[in-house]
Parts: C-alpha cells; structure tokens; sequence
C-alpha cells in the first residue's frame, strides 16, 4: 500500500492540515490511514487531540530502537488510535528533534524510516508522513520510505520560489536511494480566488512545471475554519465539514484516489 510523503521545507504552508484532511477524506472511503508525525513540533499529533508532552511511545523511540537494532518498540507499540477508527497515528514530540544527531552516525542512516514502515504496510490502505519543514535527514528518510509524494505550496510569490529546491532534493533522494518515488503533484493551499496575486502565482507554476509535474486541481481555500479545526483536535472535514475548504480537500482526496498506483 502505498505510502505518500507530505513535504515542503517551508513551514507554514499546509503540510499538517493537508495530512490530517487527507486521512480523514481517505477514511470516507473506507480506506485505513495510518499517520506519522514527523515532525518535532508535535503539530499533527496535537491537532488530533492529543498532548505531545503525555506520551507513552512516540516515533522517536520506534526510530532508536532501529538505529540501534534493539527489536522494541515498533511501529505498531507506538501507534494510537484516533477518535476516527480507520486513522491511526504514530505520534511525535520535542523529542525528535534530537533524531537529526542520532542519524548522522547510523548505518544506511537514510533508510530508517523505511524499515521501521515495513512491517506495518500491509495493514494499511494509505501510510502518511507529515514531514517537519526541513530537507535535512528525517525529511530525507521520509522520502527515501515513500511511494509518492505531494507538495503543499502555498499561492504565494516568496512560498514557490523555494520550490526548485525541493525538486532538486526528491530528484536526488529518487536517483540515488529510492528509485520508486514520484511526485503526485503540487496542492496549493491557502488561495484566495479573489486576489490576482494567487492567481498568477498559480498560472505560472502551471507554466513552469505543468508539463513536468502535475498541479492537482482542487486548490484549498484561506479560511478562519482552518485555525479552527486543530484547537477542536479535528480536521477540517470533522470540524466544518460542510465549508468550502473540506470540499476542496474531498475534492483532493477523489484525486489522490484516482491516481495511478
């Protein structure tokens, strides 16, 4: 089943909100998600409900665990359920923030994150990994453990030109270490119809990477409901589910459905 890498180094531009609506439009459809918070900031974890400083397990001690070969714990240790019986979370805190030193010196230090999803991915329709707005080596295992990946931008002039470094990034990660990964394409988030500057942003993405990699046609709108939705501990098709921005992001999820595997 595949697992799908939501990532921009660039924060605030919709990763987390992105993969918590897509879990949540994926569940619709009777599709089992399982998500992963990779992201030391907690922000997927805490968005569903969940206090980052009163954890068990958290990803970061499934990842030592690996680095060190130790066999406990895993994945499915660390897992808890949401309050959406088809999603599962992994989840983060603070403390993975110290992984980026833990890594430097790990064999195939790249390919943590791939092993540690291995023996979980038959159990899940989709696996998805909210990745921190970094391209250092937790960003890099998230895409070294991807099937595909997508690409929140926000319809912003200064958001996309750091684009072409993220392209050149997943470029490298597929030609030097996981050969399967492709780009699903590029959502873009916080739009505003009404403006021309989000509109010209959009067009000349299209221009410039249209024939190369493709822009999904569902655009998520700016929206107070998107603040909303994470203090509540839901996504934003829990929370509001009748508002333009959970249409846009179903419309989204029928997308990422449709795409070839």
């Amino acid at each position: 089943m595949p697992v799908i890498c939501i990532a921009n180094q660039k924060g605030g531009v919709g990763k987390t909100t992105t993969a918590a609506a897509l879990a949540q439009g994926l569940s619709e459809h009777d599709k089992r998600v399982l998500l992963i918070d990779w992201d030391p900031q907690a922000s997927l974890t805490v968005s569903l409900g969940f206090n980052s400083d009163n954890l068990n397990l958290t990803v970061y001690d499934v990842l030592t665990s690996t680095i060190r070969n130790n066999g406990r714990p895993t994945i499915p240790d660390a897992t808890i359920p949401t309050s959406n019986p088809n999603i599962d979370l992994v989840p983060a805190n603070i403390e993975l923030s110290q992984a980026q030193l833990d890594l430097v010196g790990a064999f195939t230090r790249e390919l943590m994150l791939r092993e540690m999803l291995q023996p979980v991915r038959k159990d899940y329709d989709f696996i998805l990994v909210d990745c921190l707005p970094s391209l250092g080596l937790l960003t890099i295992n998230a895409l070294s453990a991807a099937d595909r990946v997508i690409i929140p931008l926000q319809a912003d002039f200064l958001a996309m030109k750091g684009l072409a470094l993220l392209l050149s990034t997943i470029i490298r990660v597929k030609d030097r270490i996981n050969p399967v990964l492709e780009i699903s394409g590029i959502l873009f988030t916080m739009t505003s119809s009404r403006t021309l500057h989000s509109r010209e942003v959009i067009e000349v993405t299209k221009r410039a990477f249209g024939d190369r990699i493709r822009v999904f046609d569902a655009t998520i709108p700016t929206s107070v409901r998107f603040k909303e939705a994470p203090a509540a501990g839901m996504s934003i098709l829990t929370y509001a589910p009748k508002s333009e921005g959970a249409d846009a992001y179903r419309l989204f999820t029928e997308e990422v459905l449709h795409e070839k595997s």
